[in-house]
């Protein structure tokens, strides 16, 4: 009898804890939808106010926080190392905490979902804590992107049927 009562509440327990990594990071499982003249990629926003998505640097799994205000995409010091990022020359960046020196790299392909970009400008920040990348202006400029509500609508044009 108590073999099945804390095999209940193992499950239970399991049941609530990926119920509440779904609102702190509800894009794990991006869907893309592809038209004929782009692929959409949606987000909802998590509990805290901000989006979250699972995709890949140089085909390897990671974490973005959609970062509108940062200039580069911005990754933490270990999360370089494990995804063996080149660290090149040193800069000063100015963030919400104050002037840091970050160090510049080149992702040579970022994607969410379907969506793919290459030779996206990257710095490397060795104070940065956390285990989600930036996703900032170096990579979203590249692509189209809307918020209505909690959601976030992001929208890469093929080449040939988008005029800027």
């Amino acid at each position: 009898m108590a073999a099945g009562m804390m095999l209940t509440l193992a499950v239970i327990t399991m049941w609530f804890n990926r119920a509440e990594e779904k609102k702190m990071h509800p894009n794990q499982e991006l869907v893309s939808e592809r038209t004929a003249v782009h692929t959409l990629v949606r987000l909802d926003r998590n509990r805290q106010g901000h989006y979250l998505a699972r995709g890949e640097i140089n085909g390897r799994t990671t974490d973005f926080l959609i970062d509108t205000g940062a200039t580069d995409v911005v990754v933490p010091q270990q999360i370089a190392e494990k995804l063996e990022l080149k660290q090149g020359r040193g800069a000063i960046a100015v963030t919400a905490n104050g002037t840091v020196k970050v160090y510049r790299t080149r992702i040579k392909r970022l994607s969410i979902g379907d969506i793919v970009l290459e030779n996206v400008a990257a710095s490397i920040n060795p104070g940065m804590q956390g285990q989600a990348v930036l996703l900032g202006m170096s990579a979203l400029s590249q692509v189209e992107f809307s918020q209505s509500g909690n959601e976030l609508l992001i929208r890469q044009y093929y080449p040939s049927t988008h005029d800027d």
